[in-house]
């Protein structure tokens, strides 16, 4: 099969470890029939695992009725998914607002830059320096990692500072928006301080900015909250996907105040944002994780608590961890041989980012395995 694959897929990924065959709960086999304990669930994706039963009977439900229909009409789980999502950032702490419903991450905040544009015509936009937005044109010019972004360039009007308070108050009435994630994911799981958050907004109303917060990978559920920047700060707009969907392509732009009603007929587009399976997924999934929101918590905190008691010193909040290792790359591997799957973001950083249905007594082997080896290096 991975001969096939490199013969007639672009090579984008490079060649897959894996031939991945089915799940169940928090683990997946191979098609050679090997068990793995996922600890990356499709980088943050799988938020319910694999096979959840009422995610499932949602979108068979749903496909069964209506499996797509235009933009120029809309169906119910299109608008009940916007207003659950807005009634959560409400819940949170977070303004009213209106929701736009895209099919990932990227577009989600290719739409929010477009936001922003609209908010202030010309303006430049600012991303920080080890942020990830997505790969896209629109996205890759906010995103930092020189390696992925400068073969393609960058569209005009986008510039990096790092995530240093004076960077901030440096900025000036030129500027259309603030982009941040709460968690900088791909930068090594790295969180920004409140204090630097209280900042971000504090300089987006001195100078007429947005502030745009990606909760992409930090968002519904993962950190033990809604959102993981409600507690310190409130957002002029935020983006979401991965665990938005359990699995189903799916992103998310909920716009408060002034820019709810920024798009106008015409200004933005989607075939197949909102699509009806995918919105009653999303549903499904927002029914079961807010049930599991101090499970997550709670999880997350005994997993912390005894990587650290291990010597392992631990970033992140929730059920996405950053671990501090010798050879990030090299333990993957040997992780993997034995029945685990972990993601190194860098060379000195292990993400683990599970199922939230994930228990203490599923995790306990692997900190025993990754205390061993450890010992072997």
């Amino acid at each position: 099969m991975i001969d096939q694959y490199e013969a007639y897929y672009q090579n984008a990924f490079g060649t897959p470890a894996l031939v991945m065959d089915r799940g169940e709960g928090v683990y997946v086999w191979d098609t050679e029939g090997k068990k793995y304990l996922d600890l990356l669930a499709g980088i943050a994706v799988n938020a319910l695992g694999y096979g959840d039963t009422s995610m499932v009977e949602a979108m068979v439900d749903q496909a069964g009725r209506l499996a797509h229909v235009s933009n120029f009409f809309t169906t119910a789980p299109q608008v009940n998914l916007a207003k659950r999502l807005v009634s959560l950032l409400v819940d949170e702490g977070g303004a009213p607002g209106k929701v736009f419903l895209a099919n990932s991450g990227a577009e989600a905040n290719e739409g929010a830059m477009k936001l922003a544009m609209l908010h202030k015509p010309g303006g430049t936009i600012v991303a920080l320096e080890g942020g990830f937005h997505g790969r896209t044109l629109g996205s890759l010019s906010i995103t930092h990692k020189p390696t992925i972004r400068e073969p393609f360039g960058q569209i005009p009007g986008c510039e990096f500072i790092p995530s240093e308070i004076e960077a901030l108050q440096a900025l000036g009435d030129d500027v259309a928006a603030i982009f941040l994630e709460p968690i900088q994911g791909e930068r090594g799981v790295v969180p920004l301080s409140p204090e630097f958050l209280a900042a971000a907004r504090a300089t987006a109303d001195r100078i007429g900015a947005l502030l745009v917060i990606d909760e992409i990978q930090t968002g519904m559920g993962r950190t033990g909250r809604w959102f993981a920047h409600t507690e310190h700060v409130r957002a002029d707009v935020v983006t979401l996907a991965k665990g938005l969907g359990g699995g189903m392509p799916v992103g998310a732009i909920i716009a408060t105040g002034e820019a709810a009603d920024l798009f106008t007929p015409g200004s933005h587009g989607s075939t197949f944002g909102g699509n009806p399976v995918v919105a009653a997924a999303s549903l499904a999934v927002l029914d079961k994780v807010a049930g599991l929101l101090d499970q997550v918590s709670a999880t997350g905190e005994w997993l912390r608590g005894r990587l650290e008691s291990e010597g392992f010193p631990v970033r992140g909040s929730g059920l996405l961890l950053g671990v501090t290792v010798t050879d990030a790359p090299g333990l993957v591997v040997q992780l993997r041989d034995r029945g685990y799957i972990v993601n190194a973001p860098n060379e000195n950083t292990l993400r683990l980012a599970p199922p939230l249905i994930i228990t203490p007594e599923e995790l306990e082997p692997f900190i025993e395995d990754l205390r061993d080896l450890r010992g072997l290096t």
